[in-house]
């Protein structure tokens, strides 16, 4: 009997070499689930890559804006909305189009219950939705931030209950063509970074097998200049809580050295620029009103929730989400103080924020601690308003309805008090200095400018 070298491949390993074929021809379709923050531009940069793209989302706001050619994140301009169009990229909400594609890339929110547990609602949810259209021979990657083990013990149980045609993870299966592959890989977006290209930062990889690791490395290093393959999912899920856990962890020291500065009458800014100079052994972060974003402020508590599963105490990592966390409520003491030094109560001051995103310069208002300091003014008794470039107006989130409009900066000095919450670029901080009757700065925007009508924190 002839034998061809066909026959003597297993039948993972044809689905494997199917694949890379694909990708490295890129003609595999590529659908990314959650088209926010993480999920649209990673789309648009496989979109950038030549390959087929299709984006799902159940917001059909989001689906309608992009069909339209139009961009609800300010970094990502209409013109790389246009292109990718053009290229054949597509978003829609009928998740029946999974069947149709070669890798599946899931990209939604992971956030904390109110009692400070992973929320991995969004996650089920979607892996739910993909299960039934499964078929054999794709790839499910799963990029959104969580706990060690949530691949394994979360997503692949739910892609093999859920799919119609009996369906395994390939778990290094030789014979088996009834398989699928499933991996873990980090999302590294860094919202107003303007410094580093997406496709320059490296992409952490991890399967549950080799033949996942290999085919979702060679997706990755279709659009990353490097891939960093790992052992595991649960390696690579890992190292996204080190890499966030270690800057809550330097954030939080810094900003209980700043509350320790205040009390010292020592300039926490000047401290932290003279450490700066030592050209070894020491990376400078900078105190502010609070942590926010998808991922510093939440990460420590995924893990500290998992390390309870193995009798194992969290302390360091605990005690620096919480310092984080209680920022916010220091900054509305803080403000109280200033206030009353100049013979007002907090209780009927008007009240003006600055920024209200996260960050400097984009238009992100997860978890920001501004929400949370405006929220602590309000019960305090201030009339509290905001001016943002980014936001016209702050409607109802997941822990907030505020429903406020954006005010103009035209008479700045009718308010008691203006609090610098996020140090946009395009503010002119002088002018707020002369305006003002008081400016509470607590990112160090008006440095450089001096006045008896500012007070840093």
């Amino acid at each position: 009997m002839h034998t061809t070298i066909t026959d003597q491949l297993s039948s993972a390993t044809l689905l494997n070499e199917r694949m890379l074929a694909k990708l490295n021809s890129r003609t595999a379709n590529i659908g990314v689930i959650g088209l926010g923050y993480v999920g649209l531009p990673l789309a648009l940069l496989f979109a950038e890559e030549g390959f087929p793209v299709t984006g799902f989302d159940i917001d059909r706001n989001k689906i309608d804006t992009l069909a339209s050619l139009h961009s609800y994140i300010c970094r990502i301009p209409e013109t790389e909305i246009a292109l990718a169009n053009a290229r054949g990229f597509r978003a829609i909400s009928d998740f029946m189009g999974i069947s149709k594609m070669d890798a599946i890339v899931i990209c939604v929110p992971t956030p904390l219950t109110e009692y400070r547990e992973p929320d991995l609602s969004y996650v089920t949810d979607t892996v739910k939705s993909i299960a039934p259209h499964l078929r054999a021979g794709q790839l499910v990657v799963l990029e959104s931030t969580t706990y060690p083990g949530t691949t394994e013990e979360v997503v692949v149980p739910l892609l093999e209950k859920g799919n119609l045609a009996n369906l395994r993870v390939s778990r290094n299966a030789s014979e088996d063509s009834n398989i699928f592959f499933v991996a873990f890989s980090p999302e590294r977006e860094d919202p107003g970074n303007n410094t580093v290209a997406r496709s320059e930062i490296p992409k952490i990889v991890g399967g549950v097998d080799h033949h996942a690791s290999e085919i979702a490395t060679a997706l990755y290093g279709a659009i990353f200049r490097r891939t960093v393959p790992v052992s595991s999912t649960t390696v690579a899920e890992m190292s996204k809580l080190l890499e966030n856990i270690y800057r809550c962890v330097n954030i939080a020291l810094v900003n209980e050295l700043k509350l320790l500065c205040l009390r010292m009458g020592i300039d926490i800014w000047e401290v932290i620029a003279a450490a700066a100079t030592k050209p070894f052994g020491f990376q400078p972060f900078y105190p502010g009103p609070g942590l926010g974003g998808h991922c510093i402020p939440i990460d420590p508590f995924y893990l500290a929730w998992k390390a309870k599963e193995f009798d194992f105490a969290t302390r360091f990592i605990e005690l620096a989400g919480e310092i984080n966390m209680a920022m916010p409520y220091h900054i509305v003491e803080f403000i109280a103080e200033a206030l009353n030094v100049r013979s007002k109560a907090l209780n009927g001051s008007k009240v003006m924020v600055l920024g209200v995103s996260y960050k400097k310069d984009i238009d992100d208002l997860r978890e920001s601690p501004a929400i949370t300091i405006i929220e602590a003014l309000q019960r305090s008794g201030a009339a509290v308003v905001y001016n943002d470039p980014y936001f016209p107006k702050i409607g109802k989130g997941r822990k907030y309805d505020l429903q406020m409009q954006c005010m103009p900066l035209d008479q700045i000095g009718q308010y008691d008090c203006v609090v610098i919450l996020t140090d946009h670029s395009s503010y002119d901080y002088q002018m707020i200095v002369d305006e003002a009757q008081l400016v509470i700065d607590t990112r160090n925007a008006t440095s450089g400018i001096v006045s008896t009508k500012v007070v840093r924190c």
